[in-house]
């Protein structure tokens, strides 16, 4: 894909962070993004904003932890706008604490938004892409998909079901013989919107990414229809320590400072 141009392009958790920065870099080029959120103030914000500016937005409140909300709003996406040539699986959320700490209901939580809204996005978009014979569905996923650490029991968990949702959706496209879909899993390191306040990194080899950096390489990717993008490349070492003994896993871990990066963690505060 090299030009954005007149794609519809729905990006979940759009109103903040760089779901917004991805709204705005689309619809600069020409795009037509549809944004959904459950923060109606910042999504109102994103709206008027993007309209001054003569972009084409839409925008739509959809509680992704729901299924019912998905498939609802997804109803009138399609109905008011046509199929999406670009579904993007941005929304997400973090408890930040151990275990013990964490309770039933931020689980639950955790995984139904980062875990089992991509895929019901995806069934709810899907039969439309087949239809037409052409579509590309991203998901936002994480480092911690590859690699946990304290503080992150519930938030790795669903980040790992998310990347094996999209290598599981990948290969089931093309053994179908869907393959003019494209998918693209994104696994970044630290992104400092807010979403991760007070995380740390120990090592050059593990920067904290700027939300910009972030955006340009995410929208990269999706034009190229590159399959998997890691950020910082250094992510990949993740993939070659899984061949080593875990005690060696384990100790290379804990000298990049990977079990000691969510200790200063507060994450978003309210306001």
């Amino acid at each position: 894909m090299g030009s954005f141009r007149d794609q519809k392009i729905l990006i979940t958790g759009g109103s903040s962070g760089i779901g917004r920065l991805m709204a705005e870099t689309f619809a600069a080029e020409g795009a037509q993004v549809i944004l959904w959120s459950n923060e109606r103030v910042p999504l109102e914000a994103i709206d008027k904003e993007l309209g001054e500016r003569g972009l084409r937005c839409a925008t739509y409140l959809c509680d992704v932890s729901r299924p019912y909300s998905i498939y609802d709003t997804a109803k009138r996406v399609i109905a008011e706008h046509g199929p999406i040539d670009v579904l993007i699986n941005n929304a997400g959320v973090v408890s930040g604490r151990p275990l013990l700490e964490i309770t039933d209901a931020e689980i639950r939580e955790t995984f139904d938004v980062n875990a089992l809204a991509p895929i019901w996005t995806t069934r709810a978009f899907l039969p439309a892409m087949i239809e037409r014979g052409r579509g590309h569905i991203v998901t936002i996923a994480s480092a911690a998909g590859l690699i946990g650490a304290p503080g992150m029991t519930d938030y790795a968990a669903s980040k790992y079901a998310a990347v094996g949702f999209d290598d599981a959706l990948r290969a089931e496209l093309r053994h179908l013989g869907h393959r003019e879909i494209r998918t693209t899993v994104v696994c970044p390191y630290f992104i400092s919107t807010g979403m991760f306040e007070g995380a740390s990194t120990a090592t050059p080899l593990l920067p904290i990414l700027t939300p910009e950096y972030a955006t340009r390489k995410i929208v990269r990717a999706i034009r190229r229809g590159q399959r998997r993008l890691l950020m910082p490349r250094t992510v990949i070492l993740v993939y070659l320590m899984r061949l080593l003994p875990v005690p060696v896993f384990d100790w290379i871990a804990r000298a990049l400072g990977v079990t000691r990066s969510m200790d200063g963690f507060t994450g978003r505060r309210p306001g």
